[in-house]
């Protein structure tokens, strides 16, 4: 038999039901709580992964981000420092991704391939953004440097632009890579992230563009800074038994560090990458199926200041991999360049 109302009073000390409070406030769902509505939570550093044969933490497996869909990198102005959604703009996200998830079967009932066929629509949360440094949740200032660059990069993505060679079009375009950080961010489709490891080596493994991140966890030194990748060279460190720490460096310059097809991110694939670029992640494992993902860029030449974003990665191992074909036969850029000029082509002759 339980005790509860004025009985429960008679019973409980007035520190007991302090305690008791704190302890049913913190069992309620955010939703239920009259709660801290800007405080970014401490990741847990208390659990203990089970280790792979050769001793280190077990992080294989399948860890997609789509249920991350259509959660802003960037918050906006009028949230401030909040971390959190109010109610009312929970469930305006809710009816969102609703809507978004319901296209697909409009689709397939009306017998027609649309967007709905092609964007994964995520799952409503709480969160305003998945950047969390600065407070603000927004992006840092490009400083004028990064300006100048921005406006020298060119995408299919940007509107008015023409097309005559391969080097009028991004590295995403071109089916090379979407480029750090944007790859391990959330995209339109295929979302898929898988970790492989073997001793002394980490492989993170994306769906989109299928590029295979290796990362030697064994304390071999970094390359010369003179040998630039697409997707930067990267070492890696195992920290207080559930975290790996990812240090990349050497990034060759072309791709955008952002893109478009993240929600929230800065607008036509024009956000540049230096050699002085500098990638730290940290994958903390908070229980055996829960990931929390922190990424820090520092791009001196390009951004007044470093920014981190976190999201949590989820397991899912039945998640599915297919090849990614990006354009089939290679023939996009080219009908690009086709079209393009044959729209300038017409232009000129309605002026004459």
């Amino acid at each position: 038999m339980s005790a509860s109302g004025p009985l429960l009073n008679k019973i409980m000390t007035p520190a007991l039901l302090a305690s008791a409070s704190l302890a049913l406030l913190s069992a309620l769902p955010v939703a239920a709580q009259e709660k801290d509505l800007v405080t970014v939570p401490a990741v847990p550093k208390d659990y203990k992964p089970a280790k792979t044969p050769w001793g280190e933490p077990d992080f294989r497996g399948g860890w997609p981000v789509d249920h991350m869909n259509q959660t802003p990198l960037q918050r906006t102005v009028a949230q401030g420092n909040r971390y959190y959604l109010t109610d009312e703009e929970f469930a305006a996200r809710e009816k969102q991704i609703g809507a978004a998830a319901g296209r697909y079967d409009v689709e397939q009932q009306n017998n027609k391939l649309g967007m709905g066929a092609w964007m994964e629509a995520g799952k409503a949360n709480r969160l305003t953004s998945m950047v969390i440094d600065p407070p603000n949740g927004r992006l840092p200032d490009l400083t004028e440097e990064g300006k100048r660059l921005s406006k020298l990069m060119k995408s299919d993505d940007l509107p008015g632009q023409t097309f005559d060679w391969v080097d009028d079009f991004d590295s995403w375009d071109r089916c090379i890579t979407r480029g750090m950080p944007a790859s391990m961010f959330t995209i339109n489709y295929n979302n898929g992230i898988r970790l492989w490891q073997s001793p002394g080596l980490v492989v993170i493994q994306l769906e989109m563009v299928h590029e295979a991140r290796i990362i030697p966890t064994d304390g071999r030194p970094a390359i010369s800074r003179n040998i630039h990748n697409w997707i930067g060279e990267s070492r890696g460190r195992w920290e207080g038994g559930n975290t790996l720490v990812i240090t990349t460096t050497n990034f060759k310059p072309g791709p955008s560090a952002l893109n478009n097809g993240t929600y929230g991110a800065p607008p036509g694939n024009v956000t540049p990458v230096s050699t002085d670029a500098v990638m730290t992640e940290r994958l903390t494992m908070t229980d055996k199926d829960s990931i929390t993902y922190e990424v820090t860029w520092n791009d001196p030449v390009v951004f007044s200041k470093p920014w981190t974003a976190r999201l949590p990665w989820r397991r899912n191992d039945g998640y599915q991999m297919f090849e990614y074909a990006c354009h089939e036969g290679n023939v996009q850029v080219r009908n690009f360049i086709t079209a393009s000029r044959a729209k300038r082509a017409q232009e000129r002759e309605k002026k004459q």
